[in-house]
C-alpha cells in the first residue's frame, strides 16, 4: 500500500491483496475528505467509479483539479507524493489497483 505519512479522512477498503496485486477503493463521504500525505510504493492506476473532480496537491502544495471519467483509468509511476482530496459537493470513490510484482523479461 501507499507509505502514508498523515492519516487522512477517506475511506479506503482493500478488496484484493495478493502476492501481485492489491486492489483498493477510495471512498469520500463529502468535498475535502482527503487520502491523507502518502507516497506510492509501487506503479499503479485510477478507475473512477463515477465522473468527479480531485484535488490534488502534490510535494511543493501547488494543488490540481483533475476531471475524471467514469470507468476510464489512468496511470502513475511508483514514487508519486500527494494528498487527494474529494472536490465534489457529493460522495466520490475510485478503485486503486497497485502492481506489487515486477514482471520478469
Amino acid at each position: 500500500m501507499c507509505e502514508g505519512k498523515q492519516q487522512g479522512t477517506a475511506t479506503p477498503t482493500v478488496l484484493i491483496d495478493n502476492n501481485r496485486t492489491r486492489v483498493t477503493e477510495w471512498r469520500f463521504a463529502g468535498r475535502g475528505d482527503n487520502t491523507g500525505w502518502h507516497v506510492h510504493a509501487y506503479d499503479y492506476v485510477v478507475v473512477p467509479v463515477q465522473d468527479g473532480i480531485l484535488e490534488i496537491t502534490d510535494k511543493d502544495g501547488n494543488v490540481t483539479k483533475a476531471t475524471l471519467k467514469t470507468g476510464v483509468p489512468y496511470f502513475r509511476d511508483l514514487g508519486v507524493e500527494h494528498d487527494v482530496a474529494n472536490g465534489n459537493d457529493f460522495e466520490f470513490a475510485f478503485v486503486e489497483l497497485e502492481f506489487l510484482e515486477k514482471l520478469q523479461a
